[in-house]
Formats: C-alpha cells, sequence, structure tokens
C-alpha cells in the first residue's frame, strides 16, 4: 500500500482513489488520525502570533534619539553584546534622552507588548510621585498620537500653542512602564511633571538587580486602568533611561522588546 503523506491530507489533493487503497480494517484508524491532524493544524495556526515588531537590538537603524525641552545633557544608547545575546545598553549619569521607533503601530491592531530588560541599580532618590524624583534606570514608553480631528476645542487650542514653541504636536498621552526604586501603593501613578502620562509600576526595588527579567503588558487594557477610556489607536514605542532629577547614575540593558496581536 502507498504511504499517504499529511501533505496530501491538508492541502486537499486527498483523492478518493488514494483512500481506496487502504485495507478497510484500517479506514477508521485513518479516519481518527486523519481528524487529529487537521484539528490539530487549524489549532496550531490559529494559535499563530501575528507580530508589529520584533527587536533584537542586532542595531539601532530603526531607532532615533527622543530628546526633551531644556534637557541638555542627553543619555547614552548602543547595541552591546552581553552573555552572547545582542542586546541595547543605556546609560545615564545626571542626563535625560530616550530613542523612540521610527514606525508608529495601531494599539487595537496589536494591543500585546513583551520584552526582558535589566538594570544595574536603582536610584536611592527616586520618588515616582516626586518632580525631583522622577528618573528611572529603565522606562518603557507607549506614546500615543494627537488627532486633532477627534480634540476638543479646548484641546486644539492647547495643542495649537505647542506646535507653534515647538515644532510638532505633542503626544496626546502616554503609558511609562517603570523600574521604580520602591515598590508603592498604587500601581498606577500620575506623573508629576504631566497629568496625561501615567505611570506603570512593573518592577520595583533593587532584588533583582543584575538579573534578567521579562515583562508582559497589555496596552489597552492598561489605558483604560489609567485613564478610564479607550486609547487613541496610533502609538510610538520609546525607551529611556534618565536621571537629570536625581543626579544619579545607572547601566540598564533590553535584550529584545515584541508588540504583538
Amino acid at each position: 500500500m502507498r504511504l499517504l503523506s499529511i501533505t496530501s491530507i491538508m492541502t486537499g489533493t486527498l483523492t478518493d482513489k488514494m483512500i481506496r487503497q487502504i485495507p478497510k480494517k484500517g479506514r477508521l484508524c485513518f479516519v481518527i488520525i486523519l481528524l487529529y491532524a487537521m484539528t490539530a493544524t487549524f489549532y496550531a495556526y490559529g494559535q499563530e502570533k501575528e507580530v508589529f515588531v520584533r527587536e533584537d537590538f542586532d542595531s539601532l537603524d530603526d531607532w532615533k534619539p527622543l530628546y526633551f525641552p531644556k534637557i541638555k545633557k542627553h543619555s547614552r544608547y548602543n547595541v552591546v553584546k552581553e552573555q552572547d545575546i545582542s542586546a541595547l545598553m543605556a546609560q545615564s549619569d545626571s542626563s535625560a534622552s530616550g530613542i523612540i521607533y521610527k514606525k508608529e503601530f495601531n494599539v487595537f491592531e496589536f494591543p500585546k507588548i513583551m520584552w526582558r530588560w535589566k538594570i544595574n541599580n536603582v536610584y536611592k532618590n527616586g520618588n515616582a510621585r516626586e518632580k525631583s524624583g522622577d528618573d528611572y534606570p529603565l522606562r518603557l514608553y507607549v506614546i500615543f498620537k494627537y488627532d486633532p480631528a477627534k480634540a476638543s476645542l479646548g484641546q486644539r487650542l492647547r495643542y495649537g500653542i505647542a506646535r507653534r514653541i515647538y515644532g510638532e504636536y505633542p503626544p496626546h498621552s502616554s503609558l511609562n512602564y517603570i523600574w521604580a526604586n520602591k515598590t508603592h501603593e498604587e500601581k498606577i501613578i500620575t506623573n508629576p511633571f504631566v497629568d496625561e502620562a501615567k505611570m506603570i509600576v512593573v518592577e520595583a526595588g533593587d532584588e533583582k538587580t543584575g538579573q534578567w527579567v521579562t515583562e508582559k503588558a497589555n496596552i489597552i487594557e492598561d489605558y483604560k486602568n489609567a485613564f478610564g477610556t479607550s486609547p487613541p489607536a496610533i502609538a510610538s514605542i520609546a525607551i529611556m533611561n534618565d536621571s537629570d532629577n536625581t543626579g544619579e547614575s545607572s547601566v540598564s540593558y533590553v535584550d529584545y522588546l515584541e508588540i504583538y496581536k
């Protein structure tokens, strides 16, 4: 008897003639195997992950600097080989700046984010509730784009003034996934500088310093919990190590970053 391949089964090239080659006693067994194979294959297809970006930091070609007004000393970002992997190294010394991914994405099409990071130290004088302590060895931004067509009159006036000053619209809002220096009663904290920025405490303290830690988040769920409403559709992703407020320093790493469905 000629062997039947799973390829013939799944591509629809299995013919009546091929089925008749199977002995009658073996046809029931064949049907069971066929149903199992089809179920397993369709399940695998259904579970396949759709990815907007998987960044392994082999280079920074897809990233650009993110600077802030009035901050002159900038943090440094480089690709390094760390324990046989390629990683982003973020260095801060009384400085602040970030890097932002060049492409935007739709958070309703790709609402999930996963990353692996490591820090060498937390900031002793850090405090997520105070301007003087608003520094983190690593924070991952999801920055939501302002849309004038969906803004109120007050927002259009305010954002219009900002655009004339800085040459572009500021973000509508942002989520900051942070590694804080200490635990807080709240998981979500409003940024002391900007109400439109909500900080989500993912890690806190120095217990895991020097260790790779994997994180996962759902952007839409976190935005609703933070702001009480659905987010704007279009967003960017950014990474920052900043220490301009505390005057301290740190070296931190990001192994990979993935945005997916």
